[in-house]
C-alpha cells in the first residue's frame, strides 16, 4: 500500500502543481508529500520533478509517469469499486466541486446528513464560481449552473433554475427602472457581473417577445465572486442577474426588488458533471443520488418570489 499511496501523492503533486498544496489536499504534511515523491523516484531512478525555490515542474519522465500512473490508480479504484457494489458498504474519499452560492445554500447543508447515512465516505467540496478542470483536478464531480464546455463529460441535469434581474430599491430611486433591455446596455444602468481568467464576455440572455436576445452589458464592479456582486447590489450599486434561490430570502424582504420582470434571464441548467468512468464507482452514484433528491426537495420547498 506504500507504494500506492506514494503514487496516489506524485499524482496529486503533479496535477495540481505544488507540493503544499498535494500535500493539503490529501491531508498530510508537505515533509511527508515530498518523503513519498523521492520514494518514488529512487524506486524509479528517475527525477519525476524539476523543482526550485519557486516552482516546481515535472521532467519528460515525470510526463510519461503520470499516464501510467493515472491508469494503475484507476484500475484500483474500478477493483475496489466493484468490491464496494458487492459488499454493499461503498467507501473512501470524494472529491466535489460547485459554485459558491450553489455550495453554500444547497449541497454544504446536506453532506453532513450524508455523511451520517454512508459513515465510510469522506466529502472534500471546493467551493470556487470559477470554471473548474474535472480531470486536471483530480475531481469525481463537479455541480454547475449553465452550459459545459466539455461534451466529453456526462451530464446529470438537477432542475431549470428561475434567473431574476434585481436591485436595491435605492438604486432603483436613483437611476430609474429600465423599461428595456436597451436600458440594460446603455450608458444609464450600471450591470454587476462576474468576472475570473478565461470569462466570457458579458451577455445576459433575456426572454423579449421576439425570442431571446443576448444583451452586452457592462458596469463598475466586477468579481469572481458570486456573494460580493450580490452584496454590491444590496448597497445599491447596481443590477444582477441571479439564479432566484440564491436571492429569495432578499427577494422577500424586499432588500432586492426585480427589474424588467416581462424581459427576465432565460432559466439555467442546473446540472452535475462526471466522468464516464467515474459513473461506475458505487460511491458516487450514491452521493448524487442523494444531493439530487435534497436539491430538488431543497427548490421545491424555497420561495422563489
Amino acid at each position: 500500500m506504500a507504494y500506492l499511496e506514494n503514487i496516489r501523492t506524485f499524482l496529486r503533486v503533479y496535477e495540481l502543481g505544488n507540493m503544499s498544496a498535494a500535500a493539503r489536499d490529501l491531508r498530510i504534511s508537505s515533509a511527508v508529500a515530498s518523503a513519498r515523491v523521492s520514494q518514488l523516484e529512487e524506486h524509479l531512478n528517475v527525477r519525476l520533478f524539476q523543482r526550485t525555490t519557486r516552482a516546481l515542474s515535472p521532467t519528460e519522465h515525470g510526463n510519461l509517469f503520470y499516464r501510467g500512473a493515472t491508469k494503475i490508480v484507476e484500475a484500483v479504484e474500478e477493483a475496489e469499486a466493484d468490491i464496494s457494489s458487492i459488499t454493499s458498504s461503498p467507501r473512501g474519499t470524494l472529491f466535489i466541486a460547485a459554485p459558491i452560492g450553489m455550495g453554500q445554500r444547497l449541497i454544504a447543508p446536506a453532506i453532513p446528513l450524508f455523511k451520517e447515512a454512508n459513515p465510510l465516505i469522506d466529502i472534500r467540496l471546493r467551493l470556487s464560481d470559477r470554471k473548474v478542470d474535472l480531470a486536471g483536478e483530480g475531481l469525481d464531480a463537479a455541480f454547475f449552473l449553465g452550459v459545459p464546455e466539455d461534451s466529453t463529460l456526462k451530464i446529470r441535469k438537477i432542475a431549470d433554475c428561475e434567473r431574476v434581474l434585481c436591485a436595491a430599491p435605492d438604486y432603483i430611486a436613483r437611476k430609474g427602472d429600465p423599461k428595456s433591455h436597451e436600458d440594460l446596455s446603455s450608458s444609464r444602468h450600471d450591470c454587476l457581473n462576474m468576472r475570473y481568467p478565461g470569462a466570457p464576455e458579458f451577455q445576459w440572455p433575456l426572454v423579449t417577445k421576439n425570442g431571446v436576445k443576448k444583451v452586452a452589458v457592462t458596469g463598475p464592479f466586477e468579481s469572481d465572486h458570486g456573494d460580493v456582486l450580490t452584496s454590491w447590489a444590496l448597497d445599491g450599486h447596481g443590477i444582477i442577474l441571479k439564479p432566484v434561490f440564491e436571492i429569495s430570502n432578499y427577494l422577500t424582504s424586499g432588500q432586492l426588488v426585480p427589474v424588467l420582470a416581462d424581459q427576465p434571464p432565460v432559466p439555467a441548467q442546473m446540472a452535475c458533471l462526471f466522468t464516464h468512468r467515474k459513473r461506475q464507482d458505487p460511491k458516487v452514484r450514491l452521493f448524487l443520488d442523494f444531493m439530487v433528491g435534497h436539491i430538488q426537495r431543497a427548490l421545491a420547498e424555497m420561495p422563489m418570489r
